[in-house]
């Protein structure tokens, strides 16, 4: 049984096979008409022929359409202009043929009309996508330009933290190398968003470009721009993607660096507190050594009193009190 998918592939191999002996265009087409209409029976049109072929622009199967007709109308005007026929018949067969040259005239120039009207429609939608997809490369941008002033911001106030808070140098020094690797991140992105940027505002123009010349290429090529677009339409969302990962990793260190700051100032708090506390309990053991100091000579006085009362017999002991006294007073002397 022929199907219609196997009547397809047979025409198909017919027209491939006349690729090879008729490599000018409009000598292709021509046979083209001649195995629709005499050996299929199907009646040649300006896009169905393009789409069998598929050579050329689109004026030359409506250019080879219509000599095939011119010749089919002179042959046979020649065949019913044969001397045996009679006149009335040879002038209603004139008309008739004529008639039917003239409708296919104006079916095939219908189709291209069609297949114009296609195109047209094809362009516009094209241009709509490339308006859009600009609308949100300036969309991005101004995202990006926020993003950036909240770094510059981000760096202020880590460089007056620095400034206010000196001894935490350290800590600081390690998250600034942290965000200066976000910053190289942030960079690598951006170098990556502007290539992105380039290359679709480059492939916006070649698309533009393509657009204007639509009528004269296939829908294969214009599907085939439409799907670079939306291609590019997701990388770029994707770069938005990692942009917002990026401040957000920022806005984490900022916090970070925030809360280590505070630790150090609250740990600072707490040792000047407990320096404070130490040097209150140094100030209060000088007076207590100060008072045994002045007890220790108000009793070296009495003991050099009473001993010059008593007799060279007690002469030992008061050595030895005026020693043990010396002894106490190196003591609590620090």
């Amino acid at each position: 049984m022929d199907t219609p998918a196997n009547a397809e592939a047979r025409l198909q191999a017919e027209i491939d096979a006349l690729r090879a002996q008729y490599p000018d265009t409009q000598d292709l087409y021509r046979e083209v008409c001649v195995v629709l209409f005499f050996r299929h029976g199907i009646t040649p049109t300006a896009n169905k022929l393009y789409q069998l072929v598929r050579k050329g622009s689109m004026s030359a199967p409506a250019e080879a359409l219509a000599r095939f007709w011119e010749t089919l109308r002179e042959k046979s005007r020649i065949r019913i202009e044969h001397p045996d026929l009679p006149e009335p018949l040879c002038d209603a067969a004139g008309e008739m043929v004529g008639a039917l040259w003239q409708r296919a005239q104006a079916a095939a120039q219908d189709a291209l009309e069609q297949l114009r009207e296609e195109t047209r429609a094809q362009v516009l939608a094209a241009e709509g996508i490339a308006q859009a997809a600009t609308a949100r490369v300036q969309e991005i941008k101004q995202a990006l330009g926020v993003a950036r002033q909240e770094l510059q911001e981000i760096q202020q106030q880590s460089t007056d933290a620095q400034a206010d808070l000196a001894r935490a140098q350290g800590e600081v020094t390690a998250l600034q190398r942290q965000v200066d690797a976000g910053a190289a991140q942030r960079r690598e992105l951006q170098d990556g968003f502007n290539a992105a940027q380039q290359r679709l505002t480059h492939e916006l123009e070649q698309q533009r470009a393509a657009a204007t010349a639509a009528e004269e290429r296939h829908a294969a090529e214009i599907k085939r721009m439409l799907l670079d677009v939306d291609r590019e339409r997701v990388n770029a969302t994707k770069l938005q993607k990692e942009l917002e990962q990026a401040r957000r990793m920022f806005a984490d260190l900022t916090e970070l660096h925030r809360q280590q700051i505070s630790e150090k100032q609250q740990q600072a708090e707490g040792l000047r507190q407990r320096n404070g506390e130490l040097e209150g309990s140094v100030s209060e053991l000088r007076g207590q050594r100060d008072q045994l100091l002045r007890d220790m000579d108000g009793l070296r006085l009495r003991l050099e009193s009473l001993s010059a009362a008593k007799t060279a017999r007690v002469r030992p002991v008061k050595v030895n009190s005026a020693g043990i006294a010396k002894a106490n007073r190196s003591k609590l002397t620090p």
